[in-house]
């Protein structure tokens, strides 16, 4: 499995947001800069992230992006799911043999849970700097 830029971006934009959330909207152009990003790219992962109700947008002079919901209410498997789609390890995985087919299950459903379980909140909270936040992956 591969996250392209879009999820990547992606997560960017959502943890900017959960960092600041409560302050009010932020702009996509202050984020771009902060992060050394393209705003107008930022600007094409930002629909489909409002349109799956991840985000909303203020509009007027100091408008911006907002969360939607709380950032413990947010998965990083929502934010990947809405940008990249599905998760998929092997293509035709039905054409393998059965231990196959187990190994290349069992690889997506812990990529899976990783996803599932880290929040938006804890992401945010990590890249703070919060040592007590601080956690192991294990895949």
């Amino acid at each position: 499995m591969k996250i392209s830029t879009k999820g990547r971006y992606g997560l960017t934009i959502m943890i900017e947001l959960a960092k600041k959330e409560g302050d009010g909207p932020i702009s996509l152009k202050s984020i771009a800069s902060d992060n050394n990003l393209s705003e107008h790219y930022l600007e094409q992962l930002a629909s489909p992230l409002r349109n799956a109700g991840l985000i909303r947008s203020v509009r007027g002079a100091y408008g911006g992006y907002v969360l939607a919901k709380k950032a413990k209410d947010i998965t990083a498997g929502d934010i990947i799911h809405v940008l990249e789609g599905p998760i998929v390890l092997v293509e035709g995985i039905e054409n393998e043999k059965p231990a196959q087919q187990e190994l290349w299950k069992r690889i997506r459903d812990a990529v899976k849970s990783v996803l599932e379980q880290t929040t938006l909140e804890d992401l945010a909270n990590h890249d703070n700097g919060d040592e007590n936040q601080s956690y192991m992956f294990y895949i």
